[in-house]
Order: structure tokens, then sequence, then C-alpha cells
């Protein structure tokens, strides 16, 4: 029996495929998306995961990526990158220099939400700490399902960490 897991148990973190979905309002889906799709098959193509966009005209849409723990990560740091990009081409409201910081809404099972919260907050807080992104886990359940919304927002590198921190 010995050697037939071809030695996949010492770094299992690396063999583990991960998924994860977030809620996208329709101007960020099409900035993702980009002109004639450039902007999510580059997206593709240099992460190696698999990205897939809801299709529909409504208001928010679901993007799923799917891959690697490595793939994922530089999927949503490529995505954060780009929502932050176009945060910082948007003209500036009255001269005000502050930017509004990028916001991913990930959705999440809900019966994973007290692992993130932890015990009294402490999970979430240590994570807002560590990380310097906000983060909020919805306190109801999405329409007709059982996951519930996670908030990050912040500049591109601390919600990096950030997501990064909510799936380890």
């Amino acid at each position: 029996m010995s050697g037939s897991d071809g030695g996949l148990e010492e770094e299992p973190e690396l063999s583990i495929t991960l998924t994860l979905r977030m809620l996208m309002h329709g101007k960020e889906v099409g900035s993702i998306i980009g002109k004639k799709g450039e902007t999510v098959k580059r997206i593709r193509e240099q992460s190696s995961a698999r990205i897939t966009i809801s299709e529909g005209s409504c208001p928010e849409r679901i993007t799923t990526i799917t891959g690697s723990t490595a793939a994922v990560f530089h999927a949503v740091s490529m995505i954060a990158f780009k929502l932050d990009e176009d945060l910082c081409a948007a003209p500036a409201n009255g001269g005000n220099v502050s930017r509004p910081p990028v916001t991913l809404r990930l959705v999440i099972p809900a019966s994973q939400c007290g692992s993130l919260i932890g015990k009294a907050g402490t999970k979430i807080k240590e994570i807002r700490e560590t990380t310097g992104a906000q983060v909020q886990v919805a306190g109801d359940l999405l329409p007709n399902s059982t996951e519930r919304a996670v908030t990050v927002s912040g500049v591109p590198d601390a919600i990096i960490l950030c997501v990064r921190q909510i799936c380890a």
C-alpha cells in the first residue's frame, strides 16, 4: 500500500483544488471580462485558473475561480489589481484625492462562516489586524442559498492577504 499516494501527503496545500466564488456588479464584471474578453483571457492564461462568469443581465453575477491554491490566488490578485486600476482611472469627484478601496464579495458556505469569525470574533479580528483589509460577514444568508456574503475591502495587497487567510 505504501507509495501509492504519489507522495502528496508532504505538501497537501499544493495539491488542493480550490474554488472561490465572488458576487460582482455588472460594471465590475465588464472590467474583468474586458474588450472582446481579452482581460479575462489574460487572467486565465497567466494564472492557469479556470474562471467562469454566470450569464444573465441581472445586476450581480457570480464569478467562479477554480484551480490550485496558487492559481486561484494569482487570479484573485490580478482581479483585485484590475479593479483598483479602474478605480484610479475613474474621475475623482470634486477633486477628492482619496480613492475608494477595492471591494470583493466572496460567497462562502454558511457552515464555514463560524470558523472564519472564530470564538467571539477573535479569528476575523486577527485577519483584519494582520492583513489591514476590512472584512465583514453578512448576518443573513444570500437569497435562496445556504451561503453568506463575505465582503473584503482595502488596497489590493491587503485583499490578497485576506483572501489567502480566509481560504486557509
